[in-house]
């Protein structure tokens, strides 16, 4: 049997499937198709978004007025956008959840679609809603809030200012706190804001 698999493996990785004329040419092909890849995930600093750190969100999501309010809030003290904008109902929703909207964010941002005033988007509202109950349960067993099912009334209707305030247009911090990008040749690809590095506790999502 793992004989058989070597040899299914090495007919794939040789191309024996095609015609010999076609392989080196095929060959070829795709290997500048895999370092164009490997060019592109450097020059985006697409590591970067492994890990907790709201820089790497302003970096590409023209986030900056978000990014602004949040560092100003009590929140930042004890939440990032992983926390609050990613599902926490198991590491493959958090995964698929931040590949599938980075994926779009990207596009987005690269396209020049993103409009004046970001709102949520359907899909984010479930998702923030549960986290806001998830780490505020307590208090809202307190409060009696529990009677609220999931849906029937959300967090921010009453909290309307938590945590990015009400200025939300992307002209009113114009230029303010672009990130700054390392040079292609630093070792680390992380982002800065206002000088301000990448904080050490902020670790790789587990």
């Amino acid at each position: 049997m793992i004989s058989f698999a070597r040899r299914v493996v090495f007919w794939v990785v040789s191309l024996g499937f095609l015609p010999l004329r076609w392989r080196a040419a095929c060959a070829a092909t795709l290997g500048a198709a895999a370092g164009a890849g490997m060019f592109v995930f450097h020059i985006s600093r697409a590591s970067s978004y492994l890990s907790h750190a709201p820089e790497t969100c302003a970096n590409c999501h023209v986030m900056w007025t978000q990014y602004l309010t949040w560092q100003h809030s009590s929140h930042a003290r004890s939440a990032t956008c992983n926390d609050c904008h990613v599902p926490h109902t198991s590491p493959w929703a958090r995964w698929a959840f931040k590949a599938r909207d980075g994926l779009w964010h990207a596009t987005v941002f690269t396209m020049h679609w993103e409009p004046q005033v970001i709102r949520l988007s359907g899909g984010a509202v479930p998702v923030i809603e549960a986290n806001c109950r998830r780490c505020h349960d307590h208090t809202i067993q307190m409060v009696g809030a529990a009677r609220h099912a999931s849906g029937d009334l959300r967090c921010w209707e009453c909290h309307r200012e938590v945590p990015h305030g009400r200025v939300r247009g992307l002209s009113t911090v114009p230029d303010v706190f672009p990130p700054r990008l390392p040079s292609l040749q630093s070792p680390d690809q992380q982002p800065q804001i206002g000088g301000r590095p990448v904080r050490p506790a902020s670790g790789v999502l587990p």
